[in-house]
């Protein structure tokens, strides 16, 4: 097939696609070819004026009566009830706060004291490094009572025994895009008496997640990603209504039953709310809220279908350069194995995703050698994908990778 007929088969796609006037609601330059929203959501537009309003009113005249005439105070409980239409859970069952990170660390410490005769914290290998990482950490403040055990990703559920006390597993990998079956794995967990924490930083806004049709015991997730919340936005916690008496190990005052009443002792709240902890970061819910509305407007069904198809798209074009330019697939091809990104190794990869970018294409790199392509269907046309592989032909045909500033590797990747 031509350029010219591919150009004009993408245009009939896109003319056609039911999500096409979502991408006028986001902040993108023209030319610019976004392929990173699985690391970094694209600006929603309503995100300035809202963050301008809570800045000058809310904050500039209301003051400190904006606790409780703004909502700041129940912004968490709010929010996480939006994020649960997305994820398949029940009011009061998700709180937005905090990072990924600490959430990681107070799902995996409230898991572990729902079974006290257990000590064993088992994940993959090659998981998101914070995962694991959160892990070890436990294991180090338990003075090792706790082990932090790893299992190849083919073999992790045969490493389930009557040791583990949690499994912590992301949904969707996020260098291969790799998707497990939740209520498949969450079933074998159950089987041993494990309970499961389920990162889904690369899941919400996505791909349909059904947390309580799964069973699903504990679960967190990032809200920068395809929930388009801003840099550093707030994350989220889930834990399934029959497990919120759980203790996890953070106790901070506005998880606190009453945490104006300023008592020298801890006194959990009774619901979500005992996963909070510190004063809620006002400035950063608000843009996550933003994000998290203009997403709750889209069908997430149709959201799917699109993602697959760009995907489908993206590796049928990439088909002559694998074997030109010697790309190798890391993805799923079945869809639904594939989350919403498409990732290729290549021995000059980091070089070649920085030649990208000085044709308005950015992707990003994954150590050691992955190209990951993130498919955001909100903002994302079939014309950028055709258009991109295109770019990618001419950076690999012109060598334009081989400049001398792409050969030493930036901090941030």
């Amino acid at each position: 097939m031509t350029g010219t007929l591919l150009a004009a088969d993408a245009a009939e796609r896109d003319a056609a696609d039911p999500l096409a006037g979502f991408r006028d609601r986001f902040q993108l330059r023209d030319g610019l070819i976004y392929l990173d929203g699985n690391s970094l959501g694209a600006l929603p537009k309503a995100t300035a004026d809202r963050l301008a309003h809570v800045i000058a009113q809310e904050w500039g005249e209301g003051l400190i009566t904006s606790w409780l005439g703004a909502e700041w105070s129940t912004a968490p409980r709010r929010i996480g009830d939006k994020i649960a239409r997305l994820l398949g859970a029940g009011p009061g069952e998700i709180i937005a706060t905090d990072s990924t990170s600490v959430n990681i660390f107070k799902a995996l410490t409230a898991a572990l004291s729902l079974r006290p005769g257990r000590a064993k914290l088992l994940s993959e290998a090659t998981n998101f490094p914070t995962d694991v990482y959160m892990m070890q950490g436990i294991e180090a403040f338990s003075g090792g009572r706790v082990k932090a055990v790893t299992a190849d990703p083919d073999a992790v559920l045969d490493a389930l025994d009557d040791d583990v006390a949690v499994l912590l597993l992301t949904q969707v990998h996020y260098k291969s895009g790799r998707v497990r079956d939740m209520a498949q794995v969450t079933r074998k967990a159950h089987d041993v008496g494990a309970l499961v924490v389920w990162d889904l930083s690369h899941s919400a806004g996505a791909i349909p997640v059904d947390l309580n049709g799964a069973n699903a015991d504990f679960a967190i997730g990032c809200g920068y990603k395809f929930l388009n919340g801003g840099p550093g936005a707030p994350a989220y916690l889930f834990a399934a209504a029959r497990h919120q008496a759980a203790t996890p190990v953070l106790s901070g005052w506005f998880g606190h039953a009453r945490p104006f009443s300023f008592e020298e002792d801890y006194d959990p709240a009774p619901g979500i709310e005992r996963f909070l902890c510190g004063t809620p970061p006002v400035l950063g819910l608000a843009a996550l809220e933003a994000g998290v509305d203009l997403l709750l407007e889209a069908d997430m069904d149709e959201l799917r279908r699109k993602s697959l198809a760009l995907g489908d798209l993206f590796m049928e074009r990439m088909e002559s350069l694998c074997a030109r330019y010697g790309f190798t697939l890391v993805s799923e091809r079945d869809p639904a194995r594939r989350g919403s990104q498409v990732a290729y190794a290549h021995p000059r990869g980091y070089e070649i995703v920085q030649a990208l970018k000085e044709l308005d294409v950015i992707a990003d790199f994954r150590t050691p050698d992955v190209l990951r392509f993130g498919l955001t269907p909100l903002y994302l046309r079939y014309r950028d994908i055709v258009e991109t592989v295109e770019r990618l032909d001419r950076v690999c045909a012109t060598e334009a990778w081989a400049k001398p500033e792409y050969q030493e590797r930036a901090a941030v990747t």
